[in-house]
């Protein structure tokens, strides 16, 4: 009787150990797998960290300084738009002759060589008084591309000033917003924070945009801190209503840090450009700067 017993017993310890052994093999296994797996998306990793570090440095071989794509506009430039050094010659720039203007600087632009570089410039923008002149651009498919990339093509700032598809490029569109940086160099658009100044934007008020078939003349009429929200999906401007009301806002405008023209009629029939910029410190808040076509 106690010989079955102690078999009986000797049979559960094997039993038990068999059981134990295919445990521990089996869970040997999982664990293997995973350290094969996780080994393997660690050299993926590596290999794409690897990469990217390649790309980067290939990047930053061809990529543009700030200063470096400044020389690029002027090259294609031959004359570029002076900052008058005082009042007297700041009213004495706005009063000349805008045709002439016009004329000379439709002349100088070098569309053909902005070409070269990228086939995406499709306008100038001049601004007397400030050193906005640059090329407008605009990207066939994503709308921030030129909030990143410059117009040689490599990434970070100072960007592009630049229009979204939203916009024709015929600057038919009863409002055409136009964006840039606000860069601390003072280039880009930082030009548009002198109009915050009462007596700057009573002195200049001309904006010039080309085109390789026209000159187009604005008047500026409007700058002034708004919020941070997307006006062309915000409003629609090609409804005459929603365009009427949205310039009465403008012009009922209370704010005491803004510069309005209140002697200027602008309607429903105009068409206007809103130059668009950011607020330093202010990350909500944008800065419009708006003119109106001269017909």
């Amino acid at each position: 009787m106690s010989e079955k017993i102690d078999k009986k017993n000797e049979d559960k310890f094997f039993y038990k150990l068999m059981v134990y052994l295919v445990s521990f093999i089996i869970v040997a296994g999982i664990l293997g797998t995973i350290f094969v797996i996780q080994k393997k998306k660690n050299e993926e990793e590596v290999a794409r960290i690897e990469a990217i570090e390649e790309v980067t440095k290939e990047t930053a071989k061809v990529a543009l300084t700030e200063k470096e794509i400044e020389e690029l506009f002027k090259e294609h430039k031959t004359e570029m738009v002076e900052v008058p050094a005082t009042d007297a010659e700041i009213e004495e720039s706005t009063k000349a002759d805008s045709k002439e203007t016009n004329e000379e600087m439709q002349a100088v632009v070098d569309w053909e060589g902005l070409w070269e570089i990228n086939p995406d410039v499709y306008a100038w923008i001049s601004i007397p008084g400030t050193s906005i002149d640059y090329p407008i651009l605009q990207h066939a498919s994503d709308n921030t591309y030129y909030l990143n990339y410059n117009i040689d093509g490599s990434y970070g700032y100072p960007g592009c000033i630049y229009t979204e598809n939203l916009n024709s490029k015929d600057f038919t569109d009863s409002n055409t917003v136009i964006y840039g940086h606000n860069m601390k160099n003072g280039s880009m658009f930082a030009g548009l924070h002198q109009f915050e100044d009462s007596n700057f934007f009573a002195q200049n008020n001309k904006v010039y945009i080309y085109t390789p078939e026209e000159e187009l003349t604005y008047t500026i009429f409007a700058a002034y801190i708004y919020d941070d929200r997307h006006l062309l999906y915000s409003y629609d401007f090609s409804n005459e209503d929603v365009y009427a009301s949205y310039l009465r806002e403008i012009f009922a405008r209370r704010d005491l840090s803004a510069n309005i023209r209140m002697d200027m009629n602008v309607t429903s029939e105009d068409n206007i450009i809103t130059l668009v910029t950011c607020m330093s410190k202010q990350p909500d808040k944008r800065l419009l700067v708006q003119a109106v076509l001269e017909k």
